[in-house]
């Protein structure tokens, strides 16, 4: 069952800029579909290093003009394969190619952000240097887009898990050429499952990186500090209904449900959160 409302919200159903992660054939029926505004998808297979194929059927610049004209944004999910913070070249240098290709396959299609994983090393591996690999690459990047870090669920060696680590990203890359269109994307279950507190996270992440600029609304299927990666449909996890909607709305940013159960399931997530949001 859907979870009781919390109170008091802050912002309007109206306002809550909202949406899904979907197929990339048709991004805006998919999102009107949802009553949403806005669709997050792949551009290719999110587990290959091939480089990004656009399938709407009229091309990138028609899904630019048509998803204008219909008021749906766009952005644009990284492979999951990306990780730039390796200390391994045959993953670094490919992960690098790889993101600067759906950069300009986002730009192409106006998209409003491209979305990547923080990444990872060995337990055994020196940190310092992934941070460092971090502030190369985006020295790197020509951002035709902005470049949305996310925060992770697992891995004790994680670039972007704990608040610490996140901090040192930050530090890291903050001399980089281009900081200004690095940002930050908060994922609920992510950050549950990675052992953070719901409650605090939006301020703690703002003290860190200055700006919140998507939040990934999931529920979890596993407990608070799990470092389980596994999203569900909200109301059917062990996430706090109230907490959610009020990490939304202090958030101020727009949301996408990477939540399953295809076009029911997702619609049905976006109308309880904005009937909890405002």
């Amino acid at each position: 069952m859907p979870w009781a409302s919390d109170g008091g919200p802050t912002l309007s159903s109206m306002a809550l800029h909202i949406g899904s992660h979907v197929d990339q054939e048709d991004p805006i029926a998919e999102a009107q579909a949802r009553g949403a505004t806005l669709s997050q998808f792949f551009l290719g297979d999110p587990q290959s290093y091939k480089g990004p194929v656009v399938r709407y059927a009229a091309g990138a610049a028609a899904l630019r003009a048509d998803a204008e004209a219909a008021g749906i944004d766009l952005y644009v999910h990284a492979p999951y394969p990306i990780n730039v913070a390796s200390l391994n070249n045959r993953i670094r240098i490919p992960g690098r190619k790889l993101l600067q290709q759906h950069l300009t396959a986002a730009a192409e299609i106006g998209a409003k952000g491209v979305i990547v994983h923080g990444g990872h090393l060995g337990v055994d591996e020196d940190a310092a240097t992934g941070f460092d690999n971090w502030r190369k690459c985006i020295d790197g990047l020509d951002l035709a887009v902005p470049l949305l870090i996310e925060n992770t669920a697992g891995g004790d060696n994680a670039m972007a898990r704990r608040l610490e680590a996140i901090a040192r990203l930050w530090d890291a890359i903050s001399t980089a050429s281009g900081i200004e269109d690095v940002g930050f994307c908060l994922d609920t279950c992510h950050a549950f499952a990675g052992g953070l507190d719901l409650g605090t996270v939006v301020d703690d992440i703002r003290a860190i990186t200055g700006r919140i600029d998507l939040i990934h609304a999931n529920d979890s299927r596993d407990e608070a500090g799990s470092g389980a990666d596994r999203h569900t449909n909200f109301g059917s996890g062990t996430l706090d209904g109230a907490a959610v909607a009020a990490l939304v709305r202090a958030a101020g940013a727009p949301v996408v449900c990477e939540t399953p159960g295809g076009l029911d399931g997702q619609a049905a997530d976006i109308a309880w959160l904005r009937s909890q949001v405002g």
